[in-house]
Order: structure tokens, then sequence, then C-alpha cells
């Protein structure tokens, strides 16, 4: 799979190429990556690994500084580029935040407020039992959800209406069950949600799939499912997808970059294209990689089209659980 994104991306480069040939735009000034969370997160790790592969590859002229803009489940980093509107200077990466805190009405600013660049990369996510559990595959997990929602003890981290529950929720919904009848446990990081799992606490844990490549050698874990399009490849070979136990469950947790409200076409097209090059290089695909993250890359255009996709997605999963206020 990741083999297959990296030649996906270096197919689209040629075209994003010919489009930046085409603007003559330039950065003019430093350049603010804008992680909307604290340093060593997901995002800031995001934003600094295209940051260092920008400058390793020297793919540009223009000095990126990554700004750390913590706070209100990233409504904060979301704020400061709202601020900047009209600036192709400042940027952001983002994960699906930008749709979900307008939806749940933690922050009136969403991803129609400002202007998508690219999509970067996504992280699947898993579904794991303890090695001796009775639920032996996602087809187990089905019936029993079908039977009876609350009858599987469920952990996640970090907050409720995150990936993960999104995740379970569109499990839920494939075969009716009311994800609002789930037995979840919230746990502070998806370590501790598979801590549960292998202590016995809980019968099931939905986490990162970059997680659980770690854990899934030791043999005292079973991943029975991942909401994957396809299988992945090295400790997680051999765990099926939602699509071949007989559901279409495909969702991961994205990274998209964005730039502020009212850039030109121009300025979106040098960032589009820059994008572009840094998704085709073998470096950015090995450090995805390394964090549980695959390449995941769509222009602008396209990106735009699959936010709104999400919007309704997560705007119906979202209702279900009885979350959405806007």
């Amino acid at each position: 799979m990741l083999v297959k994104s990296v030649i996906a991306a270096a197919a689209v480069v040629c075209a994003l190429c010919a489009a930046a040939a085409c603007a003559q735009w330039q950065p003019t000034k430093n350049v603010e990556l804008i992680a909307p969370a604290a340093a060593g997160s997901a995002m800031d790790t995001i934003a600094r690994l295209l940051q260092r592969v920008v400058q390793d590859r020297q793919l540009s002229k223009a000095n990126i500084s990554i700004i750390n803009k913590t706070g209100g489940g990233n409504a904060v980093g979301f704020a400061y580029l709202s601020s900047h509107a009209g600036d192709p200077h400042y940027l952001i990466a983002t994960p699906f935040t930008v749709i979900t805190n307008k939806i749940t009405g933690t922050n009136a600013l969403n991803y129609q407020d400002f202007t998508p660049i690219a999509m970067l990369a996504n992280e699947q996510i898993g579904f794991v039992v303890n090695a001796n559990s009775p639920i032996r595959n996602g087809r187990d997990l089905l019936a029993r959800l079908k039977a009876d929602p609350g009858s599987v003890s469920m952990a996640l981290a970090a907050a409720l209406g995150n990936a993960n529950h999104v995740a379970i929720s569109l499990v839920g919904r494939a075969v009716g069950a009311d994800p609002k009848r789930f037995r979840i446990a919230v746990f502070n990081s998806s370590g501790e949600s598979i801590t549960a799992v292998l202590g016995g606490h809980v019968d099931l844990a939905i986490t990162t799939a970059g997680l659980l490549a770690a854990q899934a050698p030791s043999g005292k874990l079973r991943v029975i499912a991942v909401a994957a399009r396809e299988r992945l490849g090295g400790a997680l070979a051999q765990a099926p997808t939602w699509r071949e136990q007989g559901i279409d469950v495909v969702f991961g947790s994205w990274r998209a970059l964005m730039g502020a409200r009212g850039i030109t076409a121009e300025q979106v097209a040098y960032w589009e294209a820059l994008a572009g090059r840094v998704s085709a290089q073998d470096e950015w695909a090995q450090e995805l990689a390394q964090n549980g993250l695959a390449p995941f890359f769509f222009g602008s255009e396209d990106t735009r089209k699959y936010l709104q996709a999400q919007d309704a997605q997560l705007r119906a999963v979202l209702q279900d659980l009885g979350m959405a206020r806007q």
C-alpha cells in the first residue's frame, strides 16, 4: 500500500509541477506552518516532517518556521490562521477537527473558512482484542454488536467523537447497531487502551494502526480488523480489512495542509505543487511509515471535495452519537 501511494503521488506531481510553472508567485517572507497542538504531538510531527523534507531536498527557497498554537481542541491554531486571511505565508497542518469542531459546536470556524492546499497523510484505525478473546475475528464482533450493542466493552483514547470513536460507530452503523449503546471507556492514551485489553479489563480497543504494529508481534493481541481500503504491510499484513469481512468501512485519521482564506489561485498552485513534490520523496514515505502513517496525497481541488464528503459522513455519525450541535 505504501509503494502504491508513493507511485500515485509521483504521478500527480508532473501535473502539479506544470501548474506551478505557470504560477509566478513565490513566498516573499518567512512562512509560518502552524501545528495546532503541542510540540511532539501528531500535528507537530507532520508539520516538522514536511519542513524537514522541504529543507533536506531543497524543494523551496522559502524559510518555513513551525509555530505551535495549542488549546481548544486545535481551535487556537484555527483562530490564528483565520486572523491572517489573504496572506499565503500562513499554513496549517490539521486533522479532521477542522470539520468536527464546527459540528460539535466547540468552534465557529471550519474547513470552509480556510483554503484547502493538499491532503498529506493518513493514519489507519485498527481493532484489537486479547489473544485469548472469544472474539476471533471481525465477523464475531459484528455478530455481537448486532445482537446486543452493549455486549462488548470497548476502550479508546483520548475523547469521544475522535477518529477511534467515529471508526467503531461506522462499524456499528454498518450492521444496524446503535453506537450510543456501546459501552466505551475513554483512556488518556491509546497505550492505556491496549493495556486494558491485555489485562482483560475490556473486550476491544480501537486505536491507530501504527501503535498496533509495535504490539502485534508479541502474540498477546489479535488485530481483528483495520478500517483500510486494503491490507496494511509489515506486522499488520495478516490483519483483514472490514471490507474483507462483509462491511464497507474505510476510515482513517488524516492530515491535511490548508492555507488562509482568500489567497489567490497562483498562491494555492505554489503550495499545492510543493506538497506534491514532498509527497513523492522517499524520505517522506519512510518517515511517515515510522510514525504509523501512510502517504495520502490529493491536490487542492480533490482535497476540497474530500473535505465535503468527510463533512457529510462525520456529521451523520456525530448526529447518531448525539454530539452534533450545528
